[in-house]
């Protein structure tokens, strides 16, 4: 029995585990959908919440959240987002070759009002927004930081620069809304495949109903071409149906009666009835869906530093900049009192953050996206820091590093006993048992077995099965049977390796078959990618025999195996790497791994096969089952760690750069806007890339 301080243990590690979702603000469906490109939300980087295309005023930001921090609207325009900065920028130009020919009307009042207009129609929102923050307490924002630079460059009658500053900085957060859509495109396409309506047979009648009314036990019917909507099993088929929208194989699969299909899938060919074995909300696609949007709120450490350095940083800016106009009065002898000032506004454009506050949360957005494209779940944005780091990975053998389903190997009959007989006897026996090997059994002699009598089974626990079969006494099990039965046996039979079913037929031995779980595909590819990419340490722990579980370790190529174990015992392992330092990641598929998966530094599931208490425990989960996406979520999680930092750096040098520049007086407002709008931009064009990188 596992112990219950151990299950106590598990739990509290991976409540430790999880970021509580109230507290970061976690995205919702409607959020996601396309509906809410007409919303305010717009996208949700932390950080930062632009609004979309739909507002039609530059009254938009009247929606600013002002218990938000540092989110804010920059709502574009009408239908186009893009016409009021226009309309500004046409303003501008036409100031400035105004200004160039020195037109005699455009003096005075006239061309105050001329920039004024250009102005207010790209700063109207930003100033409103720094106003609204200030009842909520956050003051030192970017909004306060350019609209004091902006309207500084007007005081002292630099109208053509406080323009250009304010009009970049908001075709700069175009750019970033641009940007953040594009990244959350393939989750989007994810949250879009949920079926919104089903047609379900009823009474012998059809009627169509939305997917939450319908029940377990109810039959829907789904045409070519439509969409999966609860998750069943096939009662009228064989049906093909493609699964990319959920696991991310182009390939489609073909489904026999009996077999389950998921909602989400897309029915390819023929009319299909599935019976329904989980409501809506406990479908497995409505499970990936919570992951996904939970994952949205979840921040990286990273994340967390630069949102914590950027409540810091800004007001420091601010102090700098009046300081950059105070102290010099005294220790200068020439002093101009607008000459500084313009130095101190020049500085504060400079320090605006948002190349670090938008870029990075991106970035980690497009990890995320990334993988889910690749069909592997990351639930929140700090597992692809903690994946990176891992020196370990621990994997369960059964239906993780192999297929997970039984097959007859070997058929070794005894001198003078048919094959052909003895799989008839051994097969008909065996479809009155539900265990794995049995149906092995089964499924190998197919319909050799179909009419034969079977009559007075008996199950014996933990030995096999003995009845009456065709007219002949049958004994089929382990060699523990046989012994139980007084019936004889080779010795070298005890030496076989695999999972065995010998068989007796009227009290003599009569041979046995093996069966085995065959290695998936990319198991051992699995092995050398992970051995390759800096993996220190490869373990399998499994329950099945030790004997079976060495043998596929060896035949993987891996460091350390160990077979025959409990559920606490592997916790007991995993617990021993930890406790020697090491930073793990482990990955299964049974009820039996959940509490190990939330032991581990990353616990990871496998998404198909897998049990639902264990995805639900798990922090990233692999949907195809295949193995070595192991190694395609650590190369996505290395290619965001090095976007991230790349943005970081890029970010510190130009602005430091151009801030000692800016105090010294050899950088104009012009430098300044590059430093903050161009900046950010190269560093948002640098994370989009992620979503183009082949992994």
């Amino acid at each position: 029995m596992p112990d219950p301080s151990l299950d106590k243990t598990n739990e509290e590690l991976n409540t430790a585990k999880q970021v509580k979702l109230e507290n970061v603000g976690a995205v919702t469906r409607d959020q996601l959908t396309p509906e809410a490109a007409t919303s305010r939300q717009g996208h949700d980087v932390p950080g930062h919440d632009h609004a979309p295309a739909a507002d039609t005023t530059p009254d938009a930001h009247a929606g600013h959240d002002q218990g938000s921090g540092d989110d804010h609207d920059h709502g574009p325009a009408g239908t186009n987002p893009y016409l009021w900065p226009g309309v500004s920028l046409a303003l501008l130009l036409g100031g400035i070759a105004l200004d160039y020919y020195d037109v005699a009307f455009f003096t005075g009042y006239v061309r105050l009002t001329w920039y004024g207009v250009a102005f207010l129609l790209v700063g109207w929102k930003v100033m409103k927004a720094a106003v609204l923050s200030i009842p909520s307490g956050n003051v030192f924002n970017e909004f306060l930081l350019m609209s004091i630079a902006t309207l500084g460059a007007f005081a002292i009658g630099e109208y053509p620069e406080g323009v250009a500053v304010m009009l970049f900085y908001t075709v700069g957060e175009l750019f970033q809304d641009a940007a953040v859509n594009r990244a959350k495109r393939s989750i989007r396409a994810l949250l879009e495949i949920q079926a919104t309506e089903v047609t379900v047979l009823r009474g012998g009648q059809s009627m169509v109903l939305d997917p939450k009314q319908v029940q377990r036990g109810d039959t829907i019917e789904v045409k070519p071409g439509e969409k999966v909507a609860l998750d069943g099993t096939l009662t009228k088929g064989p049906a093909s149906f493609n699964t990319a929208a959920l696991t991310g194989e182009s390939a489609p699969q073909t489904k026999q009666t009996g077999e389950v299909v998921l909602a989400g899938m897309i029915n390819q060919e023929s009319l299909a009835q599935v019976l329904v074995t989980a409501t809506y909300q406990d479908t497995k696609l409505a499970k990936i869906l919570a992951m996904v949007q939970d994952a949205v709120g979840r921040k990286a450490k990273t994340q967390q530093f630069i949102t914590k350095f950027a409540k810091v940083y800004t007001p420091i800016v601010v102090a700098l900049a009046v300081l950059l106009v105070l102290v010099p009065y005294f220790v200068v002898d020439d002093y101009v009192f607008r000459t500084w000032l313009y130095r101190a506004l020049v500085f504060l454009v400079i320090s605006c953050p948002c190349a670090l506050v938008i870029s990075i949360p991106l970035g980690y957005f497009g990890g995320i996206g990334a993988a889910s494209k690749a069909g592997i779940l990351f639930k929140g944005s700090n597992f692809l820091d903690v994946l990176r780091e891992i020196d370990t990975v621990v994997m369960d053998k059964t239906g993780t590093l192999t297929q997970g389903v039984f097959a007859v190997q070997q058929v070794q009959p005894t001198p003078g006993v048919d094959p052909a007989q003895l799989l008839r006897l051994v097969g008909a026996l065996e479809t009155k048992s539900t265990h794995p090997i049995a149906k092995a059994v089964v499924q190998h002699v197919g319909a050799a077995a179909a009419g034969v009598a079977v009559e007075n089974v008996e199950e014996i626990s933990g030995h096999g099965l003995r009845g009456r079969v065709d007219g002949r006494d049958v004994l089929a099990g382990n060699t523990k049977l046989l012994t139980k039965f007084s019936v004889t046996y080779p010795p070298e039979v005890d030496q076989v390796f695999d999972s065995i079913v010998v068989a007796a037929i009227d009290g003599k031995y009569a041979g046995y078959l093996t069966v085995a779980d065959a290695p998936k595909d990319d198991a051992q590819q699995t092995v050398q990618e992970l051995r390759a990419d800096g993996i220190t340490k490869i373990v399998m722990l499994s329950g099945d025999k030790d004997s079976i579980t060495q043998r596929v370790a060896n035949d993987l190529g891996i460091d350390e195996a160990h077979g025959g174990l409990l559920p606490e015992d592997k916790a007991r392992y995993v617990q021993q790497y930890l406790d020697a330092g090491r930073k793990l990641a482990f990955v299964g598929d049974g009820v039996n791994d959940a509490p190990v998966v939330a032991l581990a530094d990353v616990g990871i599931a496998m998404g198909g096969l897998g049990s639902d208490a264990t995805i639900e425990t798990a922090d990233v989960v692999i949907q195809t089952d295949h193995p070595s996406k192991i190694a395609t979520a650590r190369r996505i999680a290395r290619a965001t760690h090095s976007v991230v930092w790349q943005n970081i750096w890029l970010a510190f040098i130009v602005k430091g750069v151009v801030l000692a520049l800016g105090a010294g007086g050899l950088a104009t407002m012009w430098e300044a806007v590059f430093a903050d709008v161009g900046v950010a931009l190269l560093a948002i064009l640098n994370a989009v890339r992620i979503q183009r990188m082949k992994f």
